[in-house]
């Protein structure tokens, strides 16, 4: 008799906690998890706010970021990104026991199949979900509520190690799943630091056919890391039932009168004197987000920042840390900012990275890092293939699905060259610790023509690209040299079928996106520059890449064909690229409508002004398109322009 999910609890925690203790046993080794900054945004509408900033902050010189001290947004697997922050690096130190309050709003099991529609000049696209992205917003699990409380159970762990002695946690679920997560903070957190469950109940459409009563609430389980918590009491306007309670004095006041615990009748305590009703446990108060809502970002799971503002005003101090590693929208992030904390904020979810990107450079936010993990495909293959893999053996895996037999070893010292057979095609799949270059594709050439007498053609694999490989590829102009990438959830999906033979024929290696464009002029003005730059053209990655059915994909080609621009979701500008740290000063994104009125295209022309520097510029342009692939273009030695 197979056993019920009760009394697979205890062994699932166990599982997670040695998991998490395995996790923090390697923070100090050589393979410990790192993040890597992709991006410094300064949001401004107003570029000469921006350039100010990187003067007063000294940003064009790397080694004095305070990268310690700015909000972070990061893409990638929260518990890498946890490990991450629990480890620290060189430039920003270990977050353990920093964060003064952590929310999340992890999935529900609901079994949900949340898919990404994204809107085109002309036509919707409906993406399903990745298999790296349903972790995010899916909800599927492969052994429903077990598997679930599988993926939590570690993460919870990790959590505890990141919060302060005055940090507390808030875990926002709903009936799925709510009893067993709490069994699970118990054992964590231990019983005694269980403060609440707070009830947010909310209204909707109720069907009068259902079987039961409608379900119109969710749990919001609260823990404390110790006895020591940080707590502010926070109220709300008084209800009509207390008010009934009070009556004009001879001068107009509120007032109400209660039994002096010290005898001599009673004393008049004056509404004005109160601030409001304290809030209970049982929200009723805050509505889910309105669809006209200016908050509204047409995130499916959308929490209203009432919500967050509550939590967060009466679990953090006006100077703690706030972190959210199932970030969705961004709301967390934003309230946090709103209400002057810092902030951390993680996801997944390439759709939810990229909306709270652009909510928060909307919202004119304080600059903050977009960064993701380091050697993220390492990282997977170590979750995947153990501990002691070696990259040659992630080499082999890539091979054998492209459909490409291993070289004999005597040829192959590295493991990472293959051949089709029946063809005179040679294979090389790049390891996943560094970026494919042009140094790369110019021995890829080589190989072809020296190794084993020769091949007709080089097939080249890579997972992490540099910004200017597109440009490269062009200036080779060799026709028997192809670049192809390796699909980037290629290991979850591995982890999924279990096996090589299951995932075979299954995997799709793509062309590479690349994104065309040139500086239009570069004038001085007074003691400053203006700079435009113009957007030429985007060659999206393969359209067969992507999750779509064939009625999805024949619409994107047409978009693809006929407009390829409006495929930016998103596009930014670096003045001063220093080849390390991308400092975007000017951004547009589909939606921002003071730019253009159009909510679905970019503009193609960025105008900003930035201060005077002697001599050729480095400028940086990164693009992000709707399926949440980035490209770059690098213009070095931009002169002046009459």
């Amino acid at each position: 008799m197979s056993k019920t999910l009760l009394e697979q609890l205890p062994s699932i925690v166990a599982a997670g906690k040695r998991q998490a203790a395995a996790i923090l046993e390697s923070l100090e080794g050589r393979n410990r998890v790192s993040l890597q900054t992709r991006e410094l945004v300064i949001p401004s509408k107003d570029t000469k706010v921006a350039d100010l900033f990187r003067a007063s902050r000294q940003v064009n010189d790397p080694g004095s970021l305070a990268l310690d001290q700015l909000n972070r947004l990061i893409y990638g697997d929260n518990l890498l990104a946890m490990a991450a922050l629990l480890a620290g690096d060189e430039t920003t130190p270990s977050l353990r026991g920093k964060i003064d309050l952590i929310y999340i709003d992890p999935p529900f099991d609901s079994k949900a199949d949340y898919r990404t529609k994204i809107t085109l000049p002309g036509t919707t696209i409906d993406q399903k979900p990745t298999v790296m992205e349903q972790f995010a917003y899916s909800d599927t699990w492969a052994e429903g509520s077990a598997s679930y409380l599988a993926m939590i159970t570690p993460r919870l762990v990790l959590m505890r190690e990141l919060l302060s002695e005055r940090g507390s946690i808030y875990v926002h679920l709903d009936w799925h799943v709510a009893s067993y997560v709490r069994i699970a903070l118990d054992d964590i957190f231990g019983k005694e630091h269980f403060l609440n469950e707070v009830i947010w109940t909310y209204f909707g459409f109720k069907r009068s056919t259902a079987r039961n009563f409608p379900r119109k609430h969710d749990n919001i389980l609260l823990y404390s890391k110790s006895r020591d918590h940080y707590w502010k009491t926070v109220y709300r306007p008084h209800s009509p039932d207390y008010l009934k309670r009070f009556k004009p004095d001879e001068h107009g006041r509120l007032f109400r009168g209660d039994v002096n615990p010290t005898g001599g009748g009673t004393r008049r305590i004056y509404l004005d004197n109160v601030p409001g009703d304290i809030v209970p446990s049982f929200w009723d108060d805050i509505p889910p987000v309105n669809p006209v809502a200016n908050e509204r970002v047409d995130y499916g799971t959308q929490k209203p920042e009432k919500l967050l503002e509550r939590m967060i005003s009466a679990s953090c101090p006006e100077e703690g840390l706030v972190a959210d590693f199932f970030i969705g929208s961004g709301t967390t992030a934003a309230v946090a900012e709103r209400l002057g904390r810092r902030w951390i904020g993680t996801d997944l979810g390439k759709p939810a990275v990229m909306i709270a990107r652009k909510r928060l450079i909307d919202q004119d936010a304080q600059p903050f890092l977009y960064q993701a993990i380091g050697d993220y495909q390492v990282e997977q293959a170590r979750s995947t293939l153990g501990r002691s893999f070696r990259i040659g053996d992630l080499a082999r895996v890539v091979l054998h699905l492209y459909g490409a037999v291993p070289l004999p070893e005597e040829e192959n010292i590295a493991g990472n060259l293959g051949q089709v057979p029946g063809h005179k095609t040679l294979v090389m799949a790049d390891s996943p610790s560094r970026l494919t270059t042009a140094s790369t594709l110019r021995r890829a050439q080589q190989q072809r023509d020296t190794v084993m007498g020769g091949f007709d053609k080089v097939v080249v694999l890579g997972w992490n690209f540099a910004a200017s490989i597109g440009q490269d590829i062009t200036a080779l102009n060799d026709d028997r040299l192809e670049v192809l990438v390796i699909p980037p959830d290629l290991l979850d999906r591995l982890k999924k079928k279990g096996s090589l033979e299951k995932l075979a024929g299954d995997v799709r290696f793509s062309s590479l996106q690349y994104l065309q464009a040139h500086v239009s002029s570069r004038k001085i003005v007074a003691d400053s520059e203006e700079l435009r730059i113009t957007l030429d053209n985007y060659v999206l990655l393969s359209p067969e890449a992507i999750n779509l059915d064939e009625s999805n994909r024949a619409a994107l080609q047409k978009v693809m064909n006929a407009e390829p621009l409006a495929l930016i979701e998103y596009w930014a500008i670096d003045p001063n690229y220093d080849g390390e740290v991308f400092r975007s000063v000017w951004q547009d994104y589909r939606g921002n409508i003071e730019s253009d009125c159009d909510p679905l295209r970019v503009i193609t022309e960025g105008v900003l002004t930035s201060p005077r520097v002697d001599g050729p510029r480095c400028i940086c342009v990164r693009a992000v398109d709707v399926f949440g692939f980035e490209s770059e273009v690098v213009m070095n030695g931009v002169e002046v322009t009459m």
